[in-house]
């Protein structure tokens, strides 16, 4: 049996996606010319931003810019008020330390030209302290940018009160939408944010296609400047069969949100009440804060990367640490800024589920586990001098 639990990572397409995907590479015309290939190719790209568009709940004056992903959706966003602040705009950036690297390193990059960032902490649940958001915010603070949810602890955001609080001091408020859809519903207009990001992969569309969405009127600096794609504001062609897809993931993943917070979160619970059965492990975020796929756990004695490897013997995929940079062999970030010692960072490990998650692949996982974390601690040096609790 193959358990794929790195859905936080990215997930596998769904066959109705990769069905729809792979018809539409017969839409290849430019969609920029009057010819009929390209009026068609043009037609279709339009049903798909009729499908994208109410299913993040954008209206029609408001933009929705095709990207390759999130991470460029992100790093758009923060270099248009770098942008900004370079032709004498404000220079202070608000964001958390549980920001995905998308953020925080154009945020680190803005800060080479003397823009100035803040980067609130966590509490034991993830979330930011809006006091202390309230507190951060100063005249000349140009952006507030905070995750949706974290693909390491799960930890869901106050959204809508972090955009009630931006609306306050009238400061752009962009969320990095990566985790929410197909997980928690979303509705930008409802929400009251000004941008959000997003990329198919993470909701079982295809990799390399993903959306940039604009309020209507919100200060936009291209990134990838060129032809008059996207009404001139993301230059190259544009990859239709991908957005194609793309909207057909997004339908999918609407459609699949009540079976999210049910049956799947069932499977997630049994997963985490059976690892907190086994002795010197702990899991993080109460679940009333934490997305419905999600689970982070720390076994006591035993490495991260120790803990993949012998998962993988039993081919159980999942994750450690940040997703997009496992070669790394620090702690988590996230675990310790949940109020983790270092050391137990060091033993994180994401256990992220999806629609396609059986409970045949949740009891083979709750099998095989007990009898890794006993062969790795009889083997662990830092075990063995750790009195267990």
């Amino acid at each position: 049996m193959r358990v794929y639990l790195d859905n936080n990572s990215t997930t596998p397409m769904d066959e109705r996606v990769k069905e729809v995907y792979c018809e539409a590479t017969k839409y290849f015309g430019n969609i920029n010319v009057i010819y009929d290939l390209g009026i068609e190719a043009r037609k279709k790209l339009n049903e798909a931003y009729d499908i994208i568009y109410p299913g993040i709940g954008a209206n029609d004056e408001d933009d929705i810019i095709i990207t390759s992903s999130t991470t460029e959706g992100n790093n758009t966003v923060i270099k248009t008020f770098l942008d900004a602040f370079l032709k004498g705009g404000k220079k202070h950036i608000i964001t958390t330390i549980a920001e995905h690297s998308s953020i925080k390193a154009p945020c680190a990059y803005a800060k080479t030209f003397g823009m100035e960032v803040t980067y609130l902490k966590t509490d034991e649940n993830g979330r930011i302290n809006l006091d202390e958001l309230e507190d951060a915010i100063r005249d000349d603070t140009a952006l507030i940018s905070v995750l949706f949810a974290s693909n390491e602890s799960g930890a869901i955001q106050p959204i809508k009160e972090i955009s009630e609080i931006a609306k306050k001091y009238n400061i752009p408020f962009h969320v990095d939408g990566a985790q929410a859809i197909g997980k928690v519903k979303v509705n930008v207009r409802e929400l009251g944010v000004d941008y959000f990001t997003f990329s198919a992969h993470k909701f079982h569309g295809p990799k390399g296609v993903g959306g940039l969405y604009v309020r209507n009127k919100a200060l936009y600096q291209n990134l990838i400047h060129g032809g008059n794609q996207m009404g001139g504001k993301r230059g190259g062609s544009i990859y239709l069969n991908g957005v194609i897809a793309m909207a057909k993931a997004i339908e999918l993943a609407n459609a699949h949100l009540d079976e999210m917070h049910t049956r799947v979160a069932k499977l997630r619970d049994k997963l985490e009440e059976a690892i907190l059965q086994i002795p010197d492990t702990k899991s993080y975020v109460d679940k009333k804060y934490r997305l419905p796929n999600s689970v982070i756990a720390s076994f006591k004695g035993i490495e991260g990367e120790a803990m993949l490897w012998d998962l993988n013997r039993y081919n159980i995929y999942a994750a450690t640490g940040s997703s997009c940079s496992s070669e790394r062999l620090e702690g988590s970030e996230v675990l310790e800024a949940l109020g983790e010692d270092p050391e137990i960072a060091h033993t994180g490990i994401i256990f992220s589920l999806s629609r396609f998650t059986t409970k045949e692949e949740i009891d083979y996982v709750i099998e095989v586990l007990p009898k890794i974390v006993k062969r790795l601690r009889e083997i662990s040096m830092t075990y063995a001098t750790v009195k267990p609790n």
